[in-house]
């Protein structure tokens, strides 16, 4: 029965107030939060080298003038901010409750510094600092500079202004536009893309003050140059005008090269030269430019651009004429013609023959010389022109071709050659046995080549028939066929053979002597015998 009277334990757990059991359930919840805060202490107070790791600053490496910027504040966990503070160098720059980013819309180079942001937390009191990064804003192209040129023009010239600057290579592509100005007055239409600006004529309300600007077709940048003074010199007339002549060599020769210089010791601005010739005052050429000379070119001279020549010069007020120079015209000589005159028809010997020699063209003086088969027999000159003579005095020697030349100093020309014939004592054979002497030189050349070709290529058979010495020959080898002949001969029977060119100095060529014995019954044995006795003399000169 005592099993009965214990009591159950379910009732004793029903037993319990819910007031307590409300109270429990608090302290749970209570303990949770604890936990829970304990946990966000252990990371907000972790070691220093891990601090600051939830709150970063993004910003972008490189930056150029006029580009945009966006400055990031970026956390690591997802916490409520109630506030978010952007700094440069130290000083405030924007606070947010909402924002973590800070725009820069067009970087200048005054914004280039350390930049860093800070965060405050809804739940806990203090605040968060991210990183320095430090932004540096380069610069996308230097203040321009305007130059002109010429620094000091003068009224009526022109004057072209250059507005100069450069982008970096790695903004290459950004378009510039420029823009000039005078005295607070814009010139032109405005803006352009050519960084070069002329003006036409300038004149002396032009002079002041000039600059220029430059910037970016997106308008994120303009620049502008320092301010030039610019005067405008009033113009100087041309004085002093002169014209030169040159040519090469220092001659004008038909068919070369002419220069005409024309120059002015002063003169401003534009100055147009002109050169005529004082025979027609037509204009030959004009040239206008910026500078105190010019020159025209003749090429191809002739004979009749001989002449006075002058040049004028004019910078728009009156024109001012050079003096005149003269030029003359050199004519190489044209080749000359030779003439003989002699008191007869056939020149005889004693004769006085007359060498006329004249060129029909060249400029004067012109030297003369003659020539007797290219021997030189004297010169003369002909500086009045008609050409020149020379006279000769005939002797047997003087036959023979005769030449001249004529000269004068711009090439040498040879006439034809003209032969003359003398008659008389030895005259005329003289000459005919040089010519046939030169011939039958020739041709007993051919005559002793052919002897030795067939002394050295001798017909089969033809030595046993003769025994004479290698070279010997027989004048008429049929003489010696025959025996009845041979008996007549009872001396030493010379033969000559002049085979030597006529007119040259050699008595005869080849001498054959044959000794015949007194009385032979065999005349041919004996003959055959003493055939060695035969003697050959070849080319004997007189002493």
């Amino acid at each position: 029965m005592a099993d009965t009277d214990s009591p159950c334990p379910s009732s004793l757990f029903l037993a319990i107030p819910m007031s307590q059991l409300f109270f429990f359930y608090d302290f749970l919840k209570l303990l949770d939060q604890i936990l829970m805060l304990l946990w966000s202490l252990l990371v907000i107070f972790a070691p220093v080298s891990e601090q600051a790791g939830w709150l970063t600053l993004l910003a972008p490496s490189s930056v150029f003038e006029g580009d945009s910027i966006v400055l990031t504040c970026q956390k690591k966990y997802n916490w409520n901010i109630k506030r978010m503070t952007f700094y440069k160098d130290k000083k405030e720059l924007f606070f947010s409750e909402e924002l973590s980013n800070f725009p820069i819309q067009r970087a200048v180079m005054s914004d280039s510094g350390n930049y860093y942001c800070t965060a405050t937390t809804k739940i806990f009191p203090w605040t968060e600092t991210s990183k320095i990064v430090y932004i540096k804003v380069q610069e996308l192209f230097p203040c321009p500079v305007l130059t002109a040129s010429p620094s000091q023009p003068t009224e009526g010239s022109p004057m072209t202004l250059t507005c100069e600057t450069q982008l970096p290579p790695q903004r290459s592509n950004v378009q510039l536009q420029f823009c000039f100005f005078r005295d607070s007055w814009t010139l032109g239409s405005g803006w352009s893309s050519s960084p070069k600006f002329q003006i036409a004529d300038m004149w002396s309300e032009d002079s002041g003050s000039y600059w220029c600007e430059a910037e970016t077709v997106t308008h994120s940048v303009r620049k502008r140059s320092l301010q030039s003074q610019i005067h405008v010199q009033s113009k100087v007339p041309v004085s002093n005008v002169s014209l030169e002549t040159w040519a090469p060599g220092g001659q004008v020769i038909e068919g070369g090269k002419l220069v005409l210089l024309c120059s002015v010791a002063e003169g401003t601005g534009n100055i147009t030269f002109s050169w005529h010739r004082e025979a027609t005052g037509t204009s030959l050429g004009k040239k206008t430019q910026r500078s105190l000379s010019a020159e025209l070119e003749l090429l191809a001279v002739k004979e009749g651009d001989a002449g006075a020549y002058y040049c004028r010069a004019d910078n728009s007020q009156d024109p001012i004429q050079s003096k005149v120079v003269d030029v003359p015209v050199r004519i190489p000589v044209s080749h000359p013609v030779l003439t003989l005159r002699a008191p007869r028809t056939q020149a005889v010997v004693g004769d006085l023959v007359e060498l006329h020699c004249e060129a029909l063209r060249g400029s004067l003086p012109i030297l003369y010389q003659f020539y007797h088969e290219d021997v030189t027999l004297g010169s003369s000159s002909a500086p009045s022109g008609g050409g020149s003579s020379f006279n000769l005095s005939l002797t047997a020697e003087h036959s023979g071709n005769y030449s001249c030349e004529a000269n004068n100093g711009l090439g040498a020309k040879h006439s034809e050659a003209v032969t003359l014939f003398i008659s008389g004592p030895d005259g005329y054979r003289r000459y005919l046995a040089r010519v046939l002497g030169g011939l039958f030189g020739i041709l007993g050349f051919i005559g002793v080549a052919l002897l030795f070709y067939c002394w050295s290529h001798k017909i089969p058979g033809e030595s046993s028939r003769t025994n004479a010495p290698r070279g010997a020959s027989s004048p008429n080898p049929q003489e010696f066929t025959h025996s009845s002949s041979l008996a007549d001969m009872e001396e030493l029977q010379p033969v000559y053979v002049n085979v030597g060119p006529v007119g040259v100095d050699v008595v005869y060529s080849q001498v054959w002597s044959i000794q015949q014995p007194e009385e032979s019954a065999n005349t041919r044995r004996t003959f055959l015998e003493n055939k060695d006795s035969q003697v050959i003399y070849s080319s004997v000169k007189v002493s």
